[in-house]
């Protein structure tokens, strides 16, 4: 035993020293290595209009020389208030901070002012946001989407729009997009609201009251023409054709219920933020009511706004505006509650989102399992010219630019070329007078 006991002991000595030896002599593997860390080294906007939309987009550029990122933090309304925003405050903030922790510093940021955000302060921290996104996709050397799990589908199914004012001029525009590939349509006559589809001048033009840009809306001329529109695109279209509408809470609750209602026979794909934030209370009887399928929250602003709606299962889709509600890392958040609930994502994408923004929601759309639907872009040269890499459409499907982080850069001198404006007129009347909300 002392015998054995020596020679385990001797065992062990060597053990060590050839242990320190290899140690010594070991060469990391470079998939073991990890990296270096990089620091902020300025955070500022870039503010383009060359679609005639306010585009704002966040740069931040580190201390590894030639590595930055991009994100889209766009409200087109209030465009130089979220450059104030970024340049006074979010720089002096991030300045310094290690690129990495994209987690603590959306935390950090979103109560670093105390009082919770609204949309000026959350639009320049979803810039913030995609911007370290894509730039831990360029430090990876993968696309944003395979640090989000990877793909779960070969491309993004979109939908675009048609429009007209009459049903029969919106058929007719449902039938050439259908014959550029396109599977689901958004029907609109005239404006949200059927707005210009009339000749009609409303009582408070005459008598001088509002803005003289103000819109008009006959909400009861509306409210008739929607289930009209619908009917005649389905005899026009076929069956085939997924359809959906936008109310844009711009009716009353009990009138939005019973005209979704009369809709169900038209099998509608979705119906599109049927109440304003205010009269979220109505779901319940909404629900119901009827069977058709809602999209809802692109006026939400907190993301703790989805939280009860989504566990209650008070809609189907999620229409939020991924740049409007804090970026990428809440989106993920939504997305991951909703599949819990069989809630799908439908993020909001308008002319006013920068292409970078657009390319924020594909890399999410393409990684989440619960993906329903998106909303297509429409890119001019002036834009494409700004922005290199813009995702593409095909056949009704959008793509990204397969390379690491978001895929988009920004020619900054040709977007100098197109400044913005701080017009800004968001404004719908009834017949007397009355703001319409949203």
């Amino acid at each position: 035993m002392l015998g054995a006991g020596s020679a385990a002991g001797l065992l062990g000595v060597l053990s060590a020293a050839d242990n320190a030896h290899a140690r010594e002599h070991y060469t990391r593997p470079a998939h073991a290595k990890g990296m270096a860390p990089v620091k902020i080294k300025s955070v500022k906007a870039i503010a383009t209009a060359p679609q005639g939309s306010n585009l704002i987009v966040v740069k931040v550029e580190t201390t590894e020389p030639g590595l930055y990122g991009l994100g889209c933090a766009t409200f087109t309304q209030r465009a130089a208030a979220v450059v104030t925003a970024i340049d006074t405050y979010l720089n002096e903030f991030c300045v310094g901070k290690d690129v990495d922790n994209i987690e603590d510093m959306w935390h950090s940021t979103y109560v670093s002012s105390y009082w919770r955000n609204g949309p000026v302060l959350n639009n320049a921290l979803s810039g913030l946001d995609e911007a370290l996104w894509d730039i831990k996709g360029k430090r990876a050397g993968m696309p944003v989407y395979q640090l989000l799990g990877g793909k779960a589908r070969f491309a993004i199914p979109c939908y675009t729009h048609a429009n007209g004012n009459t049903p029969e001029a919106v058929a007719d525009d449902v039938q050439r997009i259908m014959d550029r590939g396109f599977k689901y349509i958004r029907i609109q006559q005239g404006g949200y609201g059927a707005v210009g589809a009339t000749e009609q001048k409303p009582d408070f033009k005459a008598a001088g009251f509002g803005g003289p840009t103000d819109n008009y809306m006959n909400e009861r001329a509306y409210l008739k023409s929607v289930p009209k529109l619908f009917e005649a695109v389905r005899k026009r279209c076929g069956d085939e054709i997924e359809l959906l509408h936008d109310i844009h809470e711009r009716v009353q609750p009990m009138d939005a219920i019973n005209m979704i209602k009369a809709l169900e026979e038209y099998r509608p794909f979705f119906i599109e933020d049927p109440f304003s934030p205010e009269n979220m209370g109505w779901f319940r009887q909404l629900r119901q009511s009827t069977t058709v399928p809602i999209a809802m929250g692109e006026l939400f602003n907190n993301v703790n706004e989805f939280r009860d709606p989504m566990a209650n299962q008070w809609f189907d889709y999620i229409r939020c505006h991924v740049s409007q509600i804090g970026g990428i890392t809440p989106a993920m958040k939504v997305a991951r509650l909703g599949e819990w609930f069989n809630i799908k994502t439908a993020w909001h994408g308008p002319g006013d989102v920068s292409p970078v923004g657009h390319s924020a929601h594909a890399h999410v759309d393409l990684a989440v399992w619960n993906f329903g639907i998106q909303e297509a872009v429409s890119f001019n040269d002036k834009t494409q010219a700004i922005f290199k890499g813009c995702p593409t459409m095909k056949d009704g499907y959008m793509s990204v630019n397969e390379v690491p982080g978001l895929g988009v850069d920004i020619d900054e001198k040709e977007a100098a070329k197109y400044p913005i404006t701080t017009k800004s007129n968001w404004q719908v009347r009834k017949f007397d007078g009355t703001s319409i909300r949203p």
